[in-house]
């Protein structure tokens, strides 16, 4: 499948409902950078008036899988990827839209040819930040990639 934001938000109806339903929709994919947009609403709120850690959650993982899946599109090989470890940090209620941005490919890239040349695991460390609409950071995630070449 071709990385584009249309076909990961296609994909997501069917493959990642929950994801769907929360309003998690990708607006961005490119070698360096991917950007996740989900909005407070009732289906995603808590009971404190504001966005469920775990829908931003969702949202700051997503914007990580796409950059590696663009990363692993490119190279042209067979890659596993699995998270093996998340934190997260919490500065300000989120409400409103809340737009989850992150770069890396070239800590991908190596990853890749690292694993390609080793034929081992190797993990790779993204960061997601949750800014809301105006541009106040909310939430920063980071996520633990492990990234496998496929024998």
């Amino acid at each position: 499948m071709k990385i584009t934001p249309r076909k990961i938000n296609w994909f997501m109806l069917f493959k990642l409902p929950l994801g769907y339903l929360s309003g998690m929709r990708v607006k961005e994919v490119s070698k360096t950078k991917a950007v996740v947009v989900i909005r407070h609403k009732w289906i995603n709120q808590n009971p404190f008036k504001s966005m469920f850690w775990a829908a931003q959650g969702m949202a700051a993982e997503m914007c990580t899988a796409v950059l590696v899946m663009k990363a692993i599109e490119v190279s042209n090989l067979k890659v596993s990827m699995l998270v093996t470890h998340q934190e997260a940090s919490f500065f300000k209620k989120a409400t409103g839209k809340i737009i989850f941005s992150c770069l890396g490919d070239l800590e991908i890239n190596k990853a890749i040819k690292k694993s390609n040349q080793t034929k081992e695991g190797q993990v790779v460390k993204l960061t997601s930040e949750g800014k809301n609409e105006e541009g106040v950071i909310v939430s920063r995630f980071i996520f633990e990639w492990s990234l496998r070449v496929k024998a």
